[in-house]
């Protein structure tokens, strides 16, 4: 039995290719912008977050803590006298500070992440509405299309008619303010804009 060949992947078009590009760079750009804005001392407390985060630290803490006790415990048995005796209240202070700085290090850093996440959010809500509006551009000429051609039979579709206004922004967040969060965003209805 002879097998169809595959069809070939249709190669991008130049002007396709160069948006994709300009697409990508823009990213680039954005992210490169947001590092420059990032000063000095939060890179260091970053590069310092980093360190405490791997699995080398909690490591060298443990190490830290268990030379701490044996070193008192060898200090009694010499009968030099225990520099910290138990409960290790100095132990307790740095460890208690590393814990401390540790908070304020990984803070910083979800504060910054947080602050980059909402430009993100912000830059999904805009290309969104500006696809919602296309999209309704898009139903509408459809519509005059199928208006215009002879051989389609002219008929009232109330879903287009709605479907091809876009959405009014205003309305939407005060729709979203109105219901409370239990309710699913599916369920809320959106009056188009006119």
């Amino acid at each position: 039995m002879k097998t169809k060949p595959e069809p070939k992947p249709e190669a991008t078009t130049d002007t396709e290719q160069d948006q994709i590009s300009l697409n990508i760079a823009a990213v680039h750009k954005f992210y490169d912008r947001e590092e420059s804005k990032i000063s000095h001392s939060q890179r260091l407390l970053e590069r310092v977050d980093e360190l405490a985060g791997k699995s080398g630290f909690l490591a060298f803490i443990v190490f830290f803590v268990v030379i701490w006790i044996v070193s008192n415990v060898l200090c009694l048995e010499l009968g030099y006298g225990e520099f910290d005796p138990a409960p290790y209240l100095w132990l307790q202070g740095i460890i208690g500070l590393c814990a401390l700085l540790t908070s304020i290090m990984v803070l910083s850093k979800q504060n910054r992440l947080a602050k980059l996440a909402e430009q993100r959010a912000n830059l999904d809500l805009k290309v969104t509405l500006l696809t919602e509006q296309k999209a309704a551009k898009l139903i509408d000429l459809l519509e005059e299309l199928r208006r215009d051609l002879p051989n389609v039979k002219n008929r009232h579709d109330a879903d287009a008619q709605t479907l091809q206004q876009s959405m009014n922004p205003s309305l939407v967040l005060a729709a979203l303010d109105e219901h409370p969060e239990s309710q699913s965003p599916a369920n809320q209805a959106v009056e188009p804009v006119a």
